[in-house]
């Protein structure tokens, strides 16, 4: 009869680790089948989408506006600005996002946003490390665009913090939390006109206690998981200019845009 070593005896106990851990896979499958993330069909594995779905997101690629990120019909050249970024400058130094908003992309921003699935938060992270275009070497720390503490109790997370703090772990860098706090409750967004929204957001936005630290000549990247017309983020990189961030980066989930220009 063969010796039973130590070694034998700790190969043993991981093979029988590795088939309890199929065993529950396979049970929570049964009881938990994976569905597609955006649209609930039937998948083979979690946090994924099916087909019809991953075919129907379009990323943003180049060639896009060095500041503003937003795409051109024809590559016009490298580090071009279109004609907004130079008649309107940001507040923040440059803009990136992973896609375009419709279809599967808002389905998954829904679903973040309104019906507590937090888990999305990992994968969409993940395109959006894919889309960030250097900004997240650069910077010093991950930032959310905060809500109103009220807002914060109805909906019980940030959908942008929960993006914001899973972009820190896929990359390591630093992540803020509550770096800005939210000095008045705003109206939805949603529906306004360009002026509207940057009437509702101005002066919103302030650095939370004794952080000054943590933006005092430092490059921040600030995250939101939509890019509409700008007004919230500019805001928010306002509070931010004001006590001294070197650079100010933008990185969302999805932007709202009609085709490229």
């Amino acid at each position: 009869m063969d010796e039973i070593t130590p070694r034998k005896v700790q190969t043993i106990r991981a093979r029988s680790a590795a088939l309890a851990r199929d065993a529950l896979a396979s049970l929570g499958n049964v009881v938990f089948p994976p569905v597609c993330a955006a649209c609930g069909r039937t998948t083979g594995t979690h946090r994924a989408l099916c087909v019809a779905c991953w075919s129907d997101i379009r990323f943003i690629e180049r060639p896009y506006c060095a500041v503003l990120g937003t795409p051109f019909s024809h590559d016009l050249g490298p580090d071009i600005i279109s004609a907004e970024a130079i008649a309107n400058p940001p507040d923040f130094d440059r803009l990136r996002s992973a896609a375009f908003y419709s279809g599967t992309v808002r389905n998954l921003v829904h679903a973040l946003k309104y019906r507590d699935n937090t888990h999305l938060a990992v994968m969409m992270a993940e395109w959006m490390r894919r889309a960030d275009d250097g900004m997240i070497a650069r910077c010093d720390g991950i930032a959310a665009v905060p809500l109103h503490p009220t807002r914060m109790m109805s909906r019980r997370f940030n959908q942008s913090a929960e993006l914001a703090r899973n972009l820190a772990k896929l990359t390591g860098k630093p992540f803020l939390p509550g770096l800005l706090r939210r000095k008045r409750r705003t109206s939805q967004q949603v529906g306004l006109s360009r002026t509207a929204r940057e009437d509702n957001v101005r002066g919103a936005f302030a650095l939370s206690p004794d952080r000054e630290d943590a933006v005092f000549g430092r490059s921040i990247l600030l995250i939101d998981d939509v890019y509409t017309t700008g007004a919230t983020v500019s805001a928010a990189a306002r509070a931010l200019r004001r006590k001294g961030a070197a650079e100010i980066s933008v990185l969302t989930f999805a932007r709202v845009l009609d085709e490229t220009i």
